[in-house]
């Protein structure tokens, strides 16, 4: 999915890149409002794979082949790649696309740059979330009974209404259109994987936004973060910084340009 900003010529795409069980559509209103402010700028709002419509795709299921995913869908594009701003497991592709790709900017939110054991206990995480897919039902009457099953497992409401943008029909019910061994797969190289060198070096500038409350970032990530020719920035929100704080992130994506106000629902 495309956006481009109203009245704008822009000149090159930044590429949208959700977390873990996301989809390119929950940046919409994030690329909208950000492009307003950016008018030289389009936005790209990616499925990656096995996420949203991007079903299908050949294994292995990594980090790697999802940036590689990427290259290929830049060759499609009628503007260059400019830039990229991924979230979680996107964040870490974006550093991978960063070997890649000539990107003038890089948006690492809430990331991990290195390799680290599987959370177990983390709330917040990714992880947390999938195991709780993988124990709750396939099928589901309807939306709602879908919501009300997580939140029961303890989940935000938001949390739910968004993980809820991953359901379809299915004979009269709604089931998740996700292989959930296969988001496994790419979610355990996400843990495997060091990127640390990406984000040390690259052309264009890097941004690393962490989310103050969220793990996703130890002590010691944070430090080596702070040692780093990058700009580092903090945020007051949880690990989904972007559902949690918007309007906190669009200042530091626009660089401080005027933003318009948030959609009317």
């Amino acid at each position: 999915m495309t956006v481009v900003p109203e009245g704008g010529e822009p000149r090159g795409w930044l590429l949208f890149l959700h977390g873990i069980l996301g989809s390119g559509a929950n940046w919409r209103t994030i690329a909208r409002r950000l492009l307003a402010a950016r008018p030289d700028r389009g936005a790209v709002l990616v499925d990656l794979r096995m996420h949203g419509r991007s079903q299908g795709a050949p294994p292995p299921h990594t980090v790697d082949a999802a940036a590689g995913d990427l290259v290929r869908l830049a060759d499609t594009l009628s503007l260059p790649v400019a830039g990229a701003i991924g979230h979680s497991f996107g964040g870490k592709v974006a550093l991978a696309l960063r070997d890649k790709l000539d990107l003038a900017e890089l948006w690492v939110l809430d990331a991990t740059p290195g390799a680290r054991a599987e959370p177990t206990s983390d709330p917040d995480s990714a992880q947390h979330v999938l195991d709780a897919l993988r124990r709750l039902p396939s099928r589901y009457p309807d939306r709602a009974a879908f919501v009300a099953a997580l939140t029961g497992a303890g989940f935000s409401r938001v949390l739910a209404d968004w993980l809820a943008m991953n359901l379809e029909p299915d004979g009269g019910a709604y089931r998740l259109r996700l292989d959930l061994d296969a988001v496994g797969a790419l979610l355990a190289d996400y843990y495997r994987r060091d990127l640390w060198s990406a984000l040390e070096s690259g052309p264009g500038a890097a941004h690393l936004v962490i989310a103050a409350r969220s793990r996703a970032l130890d002590a010691d990530d944070r430090r080596r973060a702070a040692s780093l020719p990058i700009a580092v920035h903090t945020i007051e929100a949880g690990h989904w910084l972007h559902m949690e704080a918007p309007d906190q992130l669009l200042a530091l994506l626009s660089g401080g340009k005027t933003l318009p106000a948030p959609l009317q629902p």
